[in-house]
């Protein structure tokens, strides 16, 4: 048997505020927006620069009704929600801080890696994170 996460859903209040930030500030490669009028509402699917092809991507959803607006910036609770992992965390960073992305935990050395921690455009927390090699 063999599985494997296809997407992740991402409750967002815009689909275009959310494609400048992910795919303006943040480098996102837009894999798929295509609008189903069956739903009024696009499917909208993005992965970081580089991902392999199939590999897990992100649905940005829309919040269509005030239950799932509450949750837009807070889909864990305050805790960290999704983990960007990269081959060159400094690269990385910089990058970001470069382009006014807010990060809420200095980089750190970990003996898993080298992590920090940013703000998406909602509040959500995102690890980013450069994991050590393994011997």
């Amino acid at each position: 048997m063999r599985q494997s996460l296809a997407h992740i859903a991402l409750v967002v209040r815009d689909y275009d505020e959310a494609l400048a930030f992910y795919v303006g500030t943040l480098g996102f490669t837009l894999v798929e927006d295509s609008y189903q009028p069956a739903q009024d509402k696009r499917w909208v699917v993005i992965a970081p620069p580089g991902s392999d092809p199939g590999a897990t991507s992100i649905l940005l959803a829309r919040a269509a009704t005030a239950e799932q607006a509450a949750f837009v910036g807070d889909q864990a609770g305050g805790r960290v929600f999704l983990f960007l992992a990269t081959d060159d965390f400094a690269r990385d960073h910089a990058a970001m801080v470069d382009k006014g992305v807010v990060f809420v935990r200095e980089p750190k050395v970990e003996p898993y890696g080298t992590v920090a921690v940013f703000r998406d455009l909602y509040g959500n927390l995102w690890d980013l994170i450069e994991f050590a090699a393994r011997s």
